[in-house]
């Protein structure tokens, strides 16, 4: 009695086969580590051959009318936001006595919101000197557009209360003058009249009393509000650690050059595994060739 086992038929092989792959990879280690290495050695080099220009810090306490303990920084992205505008870099530039223009000027110089109070300037600049300059001027700039603002707002508010009292003076004369012009008679509907005019200017008496001391309040903040905005860390230099930034180029470097070369060599181990003939082509996809295109004659190709 013999016994016949049928070998089951095998599937087609993938065009890509993920386990080849990696092997194929592994293969060029040599490859991808030697462009990984020259990724670390050309990111510690940068941080010698291109070193960061020389950049200042200073520190900002901004005082807000609008301040609340539960403020989730709006108030002082706002603050960063204003330092990147053209009338604040023209302030500065004409405190430097400087000629460059504010567009190029804001690309040197970041503000970054630490509290909802603390507002931190950092400035790049060609010199030490004229960095710790540079930030000095924003900072000054800044502080005397906060004042003026927060000054004009007051003013603003003040004005338009104390217009509101003038009107309602107006009105308080008004009844007053009803009132001196009113009849003696006792009768019941004079009595009533009288009376509604009395009642009138009481309320026109307090109101104009209560405008003119929200008036006076809103101008008696200013100056709480002025000295609260202030440098409170002058000026200085950010001293750049070599090491530090050397480790950390090389780091990036390593991560960049080893992503590339990882990517060269399946890039390679692809092409160099890919199918060339027709029929190899039609044993990955599992069909069978019938037919073929002519090839294009040399004439007509001339032709074309």
């Amino acid at each position: 009695m013999t016994t016949r086992t049928a070998s089951e038929p095998t599937g087609p092989a993938p065009l890509l086969d993920l386990q080849v792959l990696v092997v194929a990879v592994r293969r060029r280690r040599r490859l991808w580590s030697s462009v990984a290495v020259v990724g670390m050695l050309l990111g510690g080099a940068s941080a010698v051959l291109l070193p960061p220009p020389p950049t200042a810090t200073t520190k900002l306490l901004v005082a807000h009318q609008e301040d609340q303990p539960n403020d989730p920084g709006t108030l002082i992205r706002t603050d960063a936001a204003l330092l990147q505008t053209t009338r604040i870099a023209d302030q500065a530039l004409r405190a430097l006595g400087s000629r460059e223009k504010s567009e190029d000027f804001m690309e040197d110089y970041e503000a970054v919101g630490l509290t909802n109070n603390l507002l931190r300037i950092d400035v790049a600049g060609t010199s030490e000197a004229e960095a710790v300059a540079r930030a000095r001027a924003l900072a000054d700039a800044f502080v005397a557009d906060h004042v003026r603002r927060i000054r004009q707002a007051a003013d603003a508010e003040a004005k338009a209360l104390l217009d509101q009292r003038d009107r309602l003076r107006k009105d308080l004369a008004e009844v007053d003058r009803t009132i001196g012009e009113g009849s003696q008679d006792d009768g019941p509907k004079v009595s009533a009249n009288r009376e509604s005019l009395f009642a009138r200017r009481a309320e026109l008496t307090s109101q104009i009393s209560d405008f003119g001391r929200r008036a006076a309040e809103a101008r008696i903040g200013t100056p709480r509000l002025v000295s609260g905005t202030q440098i409170v860390d002058a000026p200085r230099l950010v001293r750049h650690s070599l090491p530090r930034t050397a480790a950390t180029n090389a780091g990036i470097g390593l991560a960049l050059g080893l992503a590339l070369g990882l990517g060269v060599a399946a890039v390679g181990a692809v092409v160099a595994d890919r199918p060339v003939l027709r029929r190899e082509i039609a044993g990955h996809l599992g069909a069978s060739v019938i037919a073929e295109l002519p090839g294009r004659s040399p004439r007509w190709w001339r032709r074309r």
